[in-house]
């Protein structure tokens, strides 16, 4: 009974351990827009194609998960992603695919993937790049800064 207890403690507090160094990802425009009016942020926009864009997969893993960039994001943006993944076990909800596909239109009409824009609150661009394969997290918080 004992050991039962501590494995639930240990997993709980694995879990919420794992939820603080989470990104917190936004799927609704909308709802983001009105998050980085109230905090005063900018919104980070990134097109990825998590399930078949090799660049996408790399800048979430080198770039996006990383605890520098983790750490600015948490102080500085709202993150928002517009995944189109194309394997069937990865479909997005249809709500979900239609939004991501609107955003596409206004904001990625070319279909580049990765495309990360950096917006204001209003959802005006302030500048937009991709994966930049050399870019260490501090590369991208410097350009970001400079958009």
């Amino acid at each position: 009974m004992k050991t039962i207890k501590l494995t639930n403690i240990i997993l709980f507090l694995i879990l919420v351990t794992g939820n603080l160094q989470a990104q917190d990802w936004q799927t609704d425009m909308q709802k983001a827009r009105q998050m980085a009016t109230k905090e005063n942020r900018n919104i980070l926009l990134v097109f990825s194609g998590s399930d078949w864009c090799a660049p996408c997969i790399k800048l979430e893993e080198k770039i996006w998960k990383s605890n520098e960039f983790r750490q600015y994001a948490q102080e500085h943006l709202i993150m928002v992603r517009a995944d189109f993944p194309r394997r069937k076990r990865n479909k997005l909800p249809k709500e979900l695919a239609a939004k991501n596909k609107e955003l596409a239109k206004k904001y990625n009409p070319n279909g580049y993937f990765p495309y990360v824009l950096l917006l204001r609150p209003d959802g005006k661009v302030l500048g937009a790049t991709g994966y930049k394969g050399d870019y260490t997290p501090a590369d991208y918080i410097k350009l970001f800064e400079s958009m």
